[in-house]
């Protein structure tokens, strides 16, 4: 078997590359995406602050808080990434060239 021999490389240097291009182009899309959610919830929780001082609402920020502690563990999160990363990949032959790609979108984002 030769090296240079694309008939036998193609199939997977193409596998390997679109897996990468996806990779990158979903971990662009989530940093955006979660930039614009991070605006959103900001501007939500401003809403809520001037809501409560003119006194149209009470927020119980401890009740809260207790609420959201448990989802931001770190065993929480890692699951959360696990699950993400499941669902990206499920049924593609080319997750090995993803996932870093994935990661490196996330960050150039």
């Amino acid at each position: 078997m030769e090296i240079t021999n694309l008939e036998t490389f193609g199939p997977l240097l193409q596998q390997l590359s679109f897996g990468a291009l996806a990779g990158f182009a979903a971990g662009y899309a989530l940093k955006k995406v979660g930039k614009v959610m991070a605006i959103v919830l900001g501007l939500f929780f401003i809403f809520l602050q001037i809501l409560a001082y003119y006194g149209f609402v009470r927020i119980d920020w401890i009740e809260v808080q207790n609420r959201v502690n448990p989802l931001l563990g770190s065993e929480s999160l890692g699951q959360l990434w696990q699950r993400l990363v499941n669902v990206l990949t499920y049924n593609i032959p080319f997750a090995a060239a993803f996932v870093p790609m994935l990661i490196i979108g996330l960050r150039k984002g």
